[in-house]
């Protein structure tokens, strides 16, 4: 059985839509962002990073294992089941590439204009400038590579997808008043969208919130 550690912000998603695409058991114990449970001793001996999402996974051969960093976790699981990452070859390496260009690029760069744009109250224009001229690039690499195929790892739906896609759909709900003339030239990200949206254990993952 797989405990997943999470809150339903883009990277906890990331993980209820691996564990639901794959069909595994797990279960979910909430960490409340708001609250600081990040801190809480006992959750940062699984992540020390104090970040989710974090899993153990107590049906591996010997002790149970700890995992943080969503990317290492995707791997991991589909390492582990055969399945949404390729063994080998050059559609692996893509998925890997893109997965990685999400931790890297995507995921910061739309936290930061969430932070500064959204959620600060205390505005800061340089900031809110740089980051939006940086996600609007960013928009524009990943709908010229869905442009070029269906998928981000080429004709299959894989990790990179996974990675990406809570992402992207939460800039496009929440982001257009900061980056909507990049998102209304996406065309190729907006018929991606709604193709892993329609994925039954993408809208399950995505509809997962906390008990009251």
């Amino acid at each position: 059985m797989i405990t997943l550690y999470a809150w339903p912000t883009p990277n906890g998603q990331k993980l209820f839509i691996m564990l639901e695409e794959l069909g595994a058991p797990y279960e979910t114990r909430f960490v409340n962002l708001a609250r600081n449970e990040q801190f809480d001793p006992a959750f940062l001996k699984i992540a020390p990073n104090n970040k989710i999402p974090a899993i153990v996974d107590d049906s591996g051969q010997g002790e149970p294992l700890a995992l943080f960093e969503s990317g290492a976790i995707l791997e991991y699981l589909a390492d582990k089941h055969g399945r949404l990452l390729a063994l080998s070859g050059t559609p692996r390496w893509h998925a890997l590439q893109w997965l990685h260009w999400q931790i890297g690029g995507l995921g910061p760069m739309l936290g930061q204009l969430g932070f500064f744009g959204l959620r600060s109250e205390t505005k800061a224009p340089l900031a809110i400038s740089r980051f939006s001229e940086e996600a609007a690039r960013l928009i524009g690499v990943l709908d010229g590579r869905l442009h070029e195929a269906r998928y981000l790892a080429g004709g299959e739906y894989s990790i990179a997808d996974i990675a990406c896609y809570p992402w992207a759909k939460a800039a496009s709900v929440n982001f257009r008043g900061l980056i909507g003339e990049a998102l209304d030239k996406a065309a190729n990200l907006r018929r991606w969208l709604d193709e892993v949206g329609a994925r039954p254990a993408v809208a399950r993952a995505m509809a997962i919130k906390p008990p009251a």
